[in-house]
């Protein structure tokens, strides 16, 4: 499996498929990603077969459409954020609903919508329904994308089903889990390798990067912090 980051919380992560690799977009948020600019990234950039939406905030969303539109893409998000994309125009056929709890099955494996401590509303004030993450099974391994969160007991379930190959946690605080919350999550999903996303976007979710690393290096685990256009592979 392939990750490939974007800047702020959009990565895609290749994953093995039973026609082939499968590119699983997450987040989609370009246009107004200073990160993804910086690395010369447009909304035309990223390759998708399915698209998987954490939550409704214009930094999760706002290329959602457009993207949808260029690939053809499966949107897989919770039933609000789905029905706000067809109200967009994007064609029921395009769009798996799903809410908390609940997981389905895809070509490459599956997917369970799970938790998140957060807020969810569309940008145009449009109710976004729960906030969640992500635990996508493959045939290479599973990983869990936490999505935009707090740290929450709730995470010790989730190993429960299987071991986690790697992990994507907030890390930029203010919004969501700060570093030091993250390494918890990482204990509590028993994962020994996180990718942080959701930090340096902006000065409010600034980072000292050297410090995070030593703290998780500290603990025993790998945090793997990328700049835009970096990309790390989980075998």
């Amino acid at each position: 499996m392939k990750l490939t980051y974007f800047g702020h919380s959009c990565f895609s992560v290749t994953v093995p498929s039973s026609s082939g690799d499968a590119c699983l977009l997450f987040d989609p948020f370009l246009s107004s990603n200073p990160l993804a600019a910086s690395a010369g990234f447009t909304a035309d950039s990223p390759e998708a077969d399915f698209v998987l939406i954490t939550h409704g905030h214009f930094d999760h969303v706002e290329d959602a459409v457009s993207i949808l539109q260029r690939t053809g893409a499966t949107a897989i998000a919770a039933y609000e954020v789905c029905e706000w994309l067809r109200k967009k125009g994007i064609p029921a056929g395009q769009l798996h609903h799903m809410n908390l709890g609940g997981s389905a099955q895809f070509p490459f494996g599956s997917v369970q919508m799970v938790k998140a401590v957060h807020s969810s509303t569309m940008p145009d004030d449009a109710p976004g329904g729960s906030p969640g993450g992500f635990v996508v099974r493959t045939a290479a391994g599973a990983f869990y994308y936490a999505g935009d969160t707090a740290l929450t007991l709730d995470m010790q379930l989730i190993p429960k089903r299987g071991p986690i190959r790697f992990a994507i946690l907030p890390v930029g605080d203010t919004f969501t889990m700060d570093v030091q919350d993250a390494l918890e999550a990482a204990r509590f999903v028993e994962c020994d390798e996180v990718v942080g996303v959701h930090f340096n976007t902006w000065p409010p979710i600034a980072i000292d990067s050297v410090a995070a690393t030593s703290q998780f290096a500290n603990a025993g685990k790998k945090l793997h912090l990328l700049a835009a256009g970096g990309a790390v592979s989980f075998e």
